[in-house]
């Protein structure tokens, strides 16, 4: 079957209506500064996200929308575009005709665009944050760091002249091996709504100052931050038709992943739709790097530093209400832990929904708010223990909103251990051994992060030695890797599939491609005789040299 990703809902066609401004809790605490937040914030909702060229806004060819939602407020707060394969067809177009002179600047000359890029983020950061919170609910905080953490991606990509050079040895007498970088073409990035800033900034920093032509799909829910991000790319200098937009929904994903001339695709969803991806493009001998989604395990020895794990724990599990692929969802306590549990509930009673810093901010839709409704519901009447209960915050309106919730479960095979949840749940199991805890992480079929909680040295590595993630924390319950080490879960699981990792150096590595190449000039005449003597130099034969040998 085609048509993989799920259906959008029903396309409509006229213009959104006038919005509320944002809740009291995004306000900031000066009256004045408040109401022009709002004020802004409601300008900005109107905003229609076509597509984009690189310098302007390009609607798509059959006129199709389909309105953009406000968790936060449940309202409608814009409409963003629906794209086809045609629409898809022309951005290919501009984009071949704008690669040659890009891919023929210098790296360093891309990279200053990245430098401005990175300058111009930070100066519109508070602009972005509340574009974030008024389409994904997030915290004014969480947001700034949604921000913040895409930037440093930028950043990194700034150094390419530096960290892209290849490498250059002398490999036998008078023969030199060389390295160099090539961008692949035009790549695509198709990207989830959970981190409508970080996630596009993962990729198209990297791919952009390697030499590509990029040619993004925003989720449709989110739209809007990088329909402003776009502007800014633009200001930044990079030309038209070298950084582009595509949105919408199914047959937009499919025709990046399906044109000919698109060399390469980097995906960020759920487990599901990254296998589809991931086989769709590899049908093509097409690279591709489809993330997928996680059960992130933290394991919890009773040596470590209580009341610092669990606030690290509260924040993993509960920070940005749970919908991140590196979320907390399954606690494992080994043995006897004290009271680190209480000091975990104690914690999780305390947040208060809303997007003010430090809050538990809203669910993106009212499906997946239900879906999490639903295994709650489940795990209560399968005789789970549910001592932090979220879903009297699903009754809040208006938006989408789901409290903290802890869940303490006795058997293995509860539903709530295994699946994806995506939301501020966290599910928790008492193991009586190490090895214990390490067969049931095994056992998961994710493999994106997991985390051991431990003031001993040698307790941690015996953990990280066994752990079946690829990404792994000591005491730290979010452990995203910092540039230059790259994002990425363990090949063979359900978090990964495809080539490489998305951020850092695994990206470089895939948006390019190395060349070697091996070169023999004409040697002095003494060494010519030399080598066609004997084939000894210094007194030492060269077996391995067949230039110019049979």
């Amino acid at each position: 079957q085609r048509d993989f990703v799920e259906a959008p809902p029903p396309v409509v066609f006229r213009r959104p209506g006038a919005t509320e401004a944002l809740p009291k809790e995004t306000e900031h605490s000066h009256p004045a500064a408040a109401a022009a937040a709002a004020t802004e914030a409601t300008n900005m909702a109107q905003v229609t996200c076509d597509n984009w060229d690189g310098a302007a806004a390009v609607p798509p060819k059959d006129g199709q929308y389909m309105n953009v939602e406000s968790p936060v407020t449940g309202e409608v707060i814009g409409r963003v575009a629906i794209s086809s394969a045609d629409d898809v067809a022309e951005a290919v177009a501009r984009a071949s005709a704008a690669l040659g002179a890009w891919r023929g600047m210098t790296t360093k000359a891309r990279a200053a665009c990245m430098f401005r890029l990175h300058h111009l983020i930070n100066e519109h950061k508070e602009e972005l944050a509340r574009l974030i919170t008024l389409e994904n609910g997030k915290n004014h905080t969480e947001a700034l760091g949604d921000i913040a953490k895409g930037n440093e991606t930028v950043e990194w990509a700034c150094s390419l002249p530096q960290v892209s050079q290849g490498k250059v040895c002398t490999v036998s007498r008078g023969v030199h091996c060389m390295d160099t970088r090539k961008p692949l073409g035009i790549v695509a990035h198709i990207v989830p709504f959970n981190f409508p800033a970080m996630v596009p900034l993962w990729t198209l920093p990297i791919a952009l100052a390697a030499g590509n032509c990029v040619i993004l799909k925003p989720s449709e829910k989110v739209p809007l931050t990088f329909n402003r991000i776009a502007q800014l790319i633009a200001q930044a200098g990079v030309p038209p038709g070298v950084f582009q937009m595509v949105n919408g929904a199914v047959d937009a994903v499919n025709a990046l992943c399906d044109h000919p001339e698109i060399a390469a695709v980097s995906f960020v969803g759920s487990s599901n739709i990254a296998e589809l991806v991931y086989q769709r493009c590899r049908a093509l001998n097409k690279r591709c790097l489809a993330l997928g989604g996680a059960k992130n395990h933290l394991v919890a020895l009773n040596d470590c530093d209580h009341e610092a794990a669990a606030r690290d724990i509260a924040a993993s599990a509960f920070g940005c209400a749970g919908q991140r692929c590196m979320a907390a969802s399954v606690l494992l306590l080994v043995g006897d832990t004290g009271d680190l549990l209480d000091r975990v509930v104690a914690k999780a009673q305390a947040l208060e929904l809303g997007t003010e810093s430090g809050k538990v901010g809203a669910i993106i839709d009212q499906r997946s708010r239900d879906k999490m409704h639903g295994y709650v519901d489940r795990a209560a009447e399968s005789g789970a223990k549910i001592l932090v209960d979220g879903r009297p915050g699903a009754a809040r309106s208006p938006g989408y909103w789901f409290g903290p919730t802890v869940m303490v479960f006795t058997d293995k095979t509860q539903e709530c251990l295994h699946d994806e949840i995506f939301g501020p749940v966290l599910s928790v199991l008492r193991v009586s051994s190490w090895e214990e805890a390490i067969e049931i992480e095994n056992n998961n079929p994710y493999g994106n992060a997991a985390s051991i909680y431990t003031s001993v040295g040698a307790n941690a590595e015996w953990f990280c030695d066994r752990f079946r993630a690829g990404m792994l924390g000591v005491n730290i319950g979010v452990p995203v890797p910092r540039e230059p080490f790259a994002f990425g879960g363990m090949y063979g699981t359900r978090s990964k599939f495809g080539d490489m990792d998305i951020t850092g150096d695994g990206a470089l590595e895939f948006f390019t491609d190395r060349r070697k190449i091996t070169t023999r000039y004409g040697a002095p005449q003494q060494a010519v005789a030399m080598e066609n003597g004997n084939g000894h130099a210094n007194g030492h034969a060269d077996h391995a040299n067949f230039v110019g040998r049979m």
